[in-house]
């Protein structure tokens, strides 16, 4: 496993029961398909590989095979994800278009940006990303993002603020949108490298747009309950939101330059899923037997009652990952399970923990940021040959003893 302090943060957040979706998915991929492909396979070659099954290790027969399989069992979720939906969506979407033209009330916490003037700045974003040179957008993308766009961002508002963000299917809508653009993209003649470019860059408008209408969505919702003015609120959305974009554009490119998208430092696999589904759909040359197969047993697993996306996604990473991150949901599995002197007192234990996960996340990205200057600089600080991977063991266990720690006495001493 990985030694990483998000992934352990990540587990806890998420818990143990979808932590183990995430692990139960790895299994499958590494214990289960890896060492048939090998007995079955031999000395045999099979594309996309170039060398026989029994002469690749581990990693290999994941970017060559397993990847694939999990892609399709990803998408296959997130397209389940949204015929689920469906009444869900088309309940929102029925309310939307009565709404449509309503610019709020004269109170101040019914006061709201009007939605002529919102889909007057739609359109002009729509026209700039057009318009400007350097971004690989056509007409016929543009239009493709309007239209997109305000169904995906009305269906993920409304479903975030109604149930909850682990409601939003973000995964399913940007897969949709991808294999629908690059299909429309493909009979309109917009082929090659440049279809492949503008598909991706049509998925990637519409994917920002549903998580970020989720997130505001319930940013919003918690204006509401503390009497918050919307139209001040809205405000400051558009505010962060071109703070946000200048300050990530900065380190995407800061990242790219220290070690490179793709590498083993960021491997980049919902980027890659992206990529492959386009270049299968453009091309034709994706392995559609292994994409196929992840999608029945996406469907075998949706059969058994288990939610779909999380054991997809424990397919598709490599099972590194996904076992640190069973240690976080195992954590708070026993957190929760422990005898505790009042209701209250289990509370704040676990809401530490969720604290404390939330900084082991966010902390480890500004690390990653500090790391990722030093880089460009040519500055090495891996210590990876002075401690191997048992000094990595060392400090996993030393992570989360501090966590345990922190998530029984934080509460202590505020009080």
């Amino acid at each position: 496993m990985d030694v990483l302090p998000a992934l352990v943060g990540v587990g806890y957040i998420c818990g143990a029961r979808v932590s183990s979706y995430l692990l139960g998915g790895a299994v499958l991929g590494w214990f289960v398909l890896m060492p048939l492909m090998v007995l079955l396979g031999g000395d045999h070659i099979m594309y996309p590989s170039e060398v026989a099954f029994n002469a690749m290790a581990p990693g290999d027969l994941w970017s060559n095979f397993i990847r694939y399989i999990g892609a399709g069992a990803v998408a296959c979720g997130g397209i389940l994800s949204l015929i689920k939906s469906l009444p869900l969506i088309v309940s929102t979407f029925t309310k939307a278009i009565k709404g449509f033209g309503h610019s709020g009330g004269v109170s101040r916490t019914e006061k709201t940006i009007s939605v002529p003037v919102s889909m007057i700045g739609a359109f002009i974003m729509a026209i700039v990303l057009w318009i400007i040179p350097s971004i690989p957008i056509t007409l016929i993308a543009a239009i493709i993002i309007v239209i997109f766009g305000f169904f995906f961002a009305t269906v993920s508002a409304r479903m975030v603020g109604i149930v909850g963000s682990s409601n939003n299917p973000v995964s399913g809508m940007a897969i949709a949108t991808l294999l629908i653009s690059t299909v429309l993209l493909k009979a309109t003649g917009n082929t090659g490298i440049a279809g492949m470019t503008t598909a991706i860059c049509i998925g990637t408008v519409i994917c920002i747009v549903a998580a970020m209408a989720g997130d505001t969505s319930q940013d919003l919702k918690t204006g509401y309950i503390v009497g918050a003015t919307p139209y001040y609120q809205q405000i400051g959305e558009l505010i962060g939101s071109v703070a946000a974009g200048l300050a990530i554009a900065g380190v995407l490119y800061l990242l790219n330059s220290a070690w490179g998208y793709g590498s083993a430092q960021i491997p980049a696999p919902q980027a890659t899923l992206m990529k492959m589904v386009v270049e299968g759909v453009m091309g034709g040359n994706l392995p559609w037997g292994l994409v196929f197969t992840g999608v029945f047993i996406a469907i075998a697993v949706e059969i058994l009652g288990i939610p779909v996306l999380p054991f997809a996604i424990g397919l598709y990473l490599p099972i590194h990952l996904s076992t640190p991150i069973m240690v976080g949901g195992l954590i708070k599995l026993w957190v929760e399970k422990r005898k505790f002197s009042s209701e209250e007192r289990r509370q704040e234990v676990i809401s530490d923990g969720i604290l404390y996960s939330s900084g082991m996340i966010a902390g480890e990205g500004i690390v990653g940021i500090i790391l990722a200057i030093l880089a460009v600089f040519g500055v090495n600080l891996s210590v990876n040959g002075i401690l191997g991977n048992w000094g990595g063991v060392v400090f996993f266990i030393l992570l989360c003893a501090v966590m345990i720690w922190f998530m029984f006495n934080g509460a202590k001493k505020k009080k």
